[in-house]
């Protein structure tokens, strides 16, 4: 271990932290108030420009296609140029792109912009988790990353709040919820004097005196608030880190490579069951509901609950996280929120809808307060936005295929046949998870990038080999 991680680890949790926390939870906040908004202003737009549902369909994806290119390119270009550059660049695509999409008259126009935006909120989403995971120590990193994925939740209440209360009340409502999700090109003033490059990433590219400097700073404020940390013994002071070359081709390829391939492979399969039965789930949710005569669907405080039942999910996810390990809370999430979508298929009663689509809600978005812990951990630091945003990538595109498959699915199979085939790939999912990931609880992120990134046992601790982070 260098000593810039021997330093890190050995920081308790501290006002630094919960200002990173803050920070980038902000940037989540915004991101799902953005994509998931799009459900409320698509109705609006649809009948002011009289467009087709092929149209209709196409404008809906568009936030989709974006996020699938926003988040290969900002991990490809969070390990080439850094994660803070590319954290602060793609905020303010994001942010201008939504002020203009919110301006525009056509349909051709606005499903172009609205392709930017949804590229710089996919990047912006798939290098926080990353970025900021960089700076916790091993004892704090799962519940951190967890409670930080936690904060998609709240973009999700309040778009449904603003899509209810703004949309059908005003002219053009939905201009206007489309800028009040551009508003975080205000947290870009705060993010350019508070937010420090992180220190692994600028070791990794032997720029060892600037990361020195910023655990300086962060040292002093824990100093401050009275906290204490052990000195880091005079071996680890005296260890050269290596430095890593990075190109976007070089690092592609790098996580393809033997000893990585198959945490890739693991996490890529991960993430496209997760997003794909996520978006079967909630994207045909009111209609084949609907279709099945359960109108309760259409009602907003339905919506709302559903919504609401995330934070708990995201929150519970962030503590299981350090007391079961990432696989474990990951997979038995996996299998709850397809026991739940099962649930739902097969319910007929008001209230049995209710409870099945909450706890559908609580399970699927807490499975992804795992998945967003995990994956950064499984990667070493030269190579971690890479493998964090080609997965994420990678998950995408079963946002996109998932809906338009269950549209074909639905006229043969029907309701339940919808819910059993995704529920199908979801315990899939969490079986490639158990059987192919690799543990990390209790790990410093050096010494699972040292392990050699083989499954383990249930149970088991990789012993770590020589190498570096």
């Amino acid at each position: 271990m260098s000593s810039v991680a021997a330093r890190l680890e050995r920081l308790p949790f501290c006002g630094f932290h919960k200002k990173l926390l803050f920070m980038g939870g902000l940037g989540y906040t915004f991101d799902a108030m953005d994509s998931s908004s799009m459900a409320f202003v698509l109705p609006a737009i649809t009948k002011a420009w009289g467009l087709s549902s092929f149209q209709t369909g196409l404008i809906a994806s568009s936030t989709y296609t974006g996020f699938f290119f926003g988040a290969m390119l900002a991990g490809l270009c969070g390990d080439r140029f850094g994660r803070r550059f590319v954290m602060m660049t793609t905020l303010v695509i994001f942010c201008i792109a939504s002020v203009i999409s919110s301006q525009v008259d056509h349909w051709q126009a606005f499903y172009a912009i609205r392709i930017f935006a949804g590229f710089g909120a996919g990047a912006e989403s798939a290098i926080v988790a990353p970025f900021l995971s960089e700076f916790v120590a091993r004892k704090y990193r799962g519940a951190f990353t967890g409670a930080l994925a936690g904060f998609f939740a709240f973009g999700y209440v309040m778009s449904a709040v603003l899509g209810n209360l703004i949309i059908p009340h005003f002219h053009d409502g939905w201009r206007y919820v489309v800028v009040i999700t551009s508003l975080p090109i205000f947290i870009l003033i705060w993010w350019r004097r508070a937010l420090p490059e992180s220190p692994r990433w600028l070791e990794s590219r032997g720029r060892v005196a600037e990361a020195n400097a910023t655990l300086d700073r962060i040292e002093a404020q824990v100093l401050n608030e009275g906290q204490t940390f052990e000195p880091v013994t005079e071996t680890i002071v005296r260890a050269t880190p290596h430095v890593h070359q990075s190109t976007f081709l070089g690092n592609f390829a790098a996580i393809w490579s033997r000893k990585l391939r198959r945490t890739t492979a693991m996490s890529w399969t991960m993430w496209f069951a997760i997003a794909f039965s996520y978006y079967a789930f909630f994207t045909w949710i009111p209609s084949l509901l609907v279709q099945h005569g359960m109108t309760i669907t259409k009602s907003f405080g339905f919506s709302l609950l559903m919504y609401a039942a995330q934070i708990p999910g995201y929150l519970s996810a962030a503590y299981l996280n350090e007391r079961l390990g990432r696989q474990a809370t990951i997979a038995t999430y996996m299998v709850l929120g397809g026991l739940s979508a099962v649930g739902m298929a097969f319910s007929d009663a008001t209230w049995q809808i209710a409870v099945a689509g909450i706890c559908l809600s609580f399970f699927m978005n807490g499975t992804f307060g795992g998945v967003y812990a995990y994956t950064p951990e499984i990667f070493p630091t030269h190579l971690r936005a890479t493998g964090v945003g080609t997965s994420s990538s990678f998950g995408r595109i079963g946002a996109v295929i998932a809906p338009i498959l269950v549209g074909l699915i639905y006229p043969t199979l029907g309701f339940a046949g919808v819910f059993g085939v995704t529920t199908c790939i979801l315990l899939a999912g969490a079986a490639v998870v158990l059987i192919f990931g690799i543990p990390t609880r209790g790990l410093a992120l050096e010494d699972i990038a040292t392990s050699d990134s083989q499954p383990a046992r249930p149970g088991a601790v990789p012993v770590p080999s020589r190498g570096d982070a």
